[in-house]
């Protein structure tokens, strides 16, 4: 299924600066996937940042899996848990966008509570839809990075 012709509401592009201020922890050395396409901006993003070119392409997330060591990337959050099922089946390293709340849900602490690292940032990254040409939309819930298996030098990582 590709995500952009699905769901309205989940056509949300993260804005450059929402990579930017992870970039010490993106790798430079991995095959980064990110597999939820939108507008495929985040492909120019990562190559403008980190100089990455990663694999970005509007294919469907649950019937394609290119060679990869990492996924990063915002998924649809309508979709959040049925693609979290699929990166668990992955067990492969991930860092994914999502709203706070998520880590409250019984299913994704069961699902991820060996391997769980969270990155919150202190300003909220903000968004573009990929149809209403106003950029820079920020939620009113807070949003956080959470990581699997990216083994980072702590847990629970505060940026200023």
């Amino acid at each position: 299924m590709s995500f952009t012709k699905d769901k309205s509401s989940d056509n949300y592009t993260t804005d450059k600066i929402g990579w930017e201020i992870i970039k010490d922890y993106i790798p430079q050395n991995k095959t980064i996937w990110s597999p939820f396409y939108n507008d495929g901006l985040q492909k120019t993003y990562f190559k403008d940042l980190f100089n990455l070119d990663i694999i970005h392409e509007d294919r469907d997330f649950f019937s394609y899996t290119p060679e990869y060591d990492l996924i990063i990337d915002n998924p649809p959050f309508s979709k959040f848990k049925i693609i979290c099922e699929k990166l668990k089946q992955l067990d492969k390293p991930f860092i994914i966008m999502g709203f706070s709340k998520i880590i409250l849900l019984k299913w994704f602490q069961r699902m991820f509570k060996d391997n769980l690292q969270l990155i919150l940032p202190f300003t909220r990254p903000t968004f573009t839809h990929l149809t209403n040409p106003k950029k820079g939309y920020t939620p009113p819930f807070g949003v956080m990075y959470f990581c699997y298996k990216m083994n980072l030098e702590k847990d629970l990582i505060f940026l200023d």
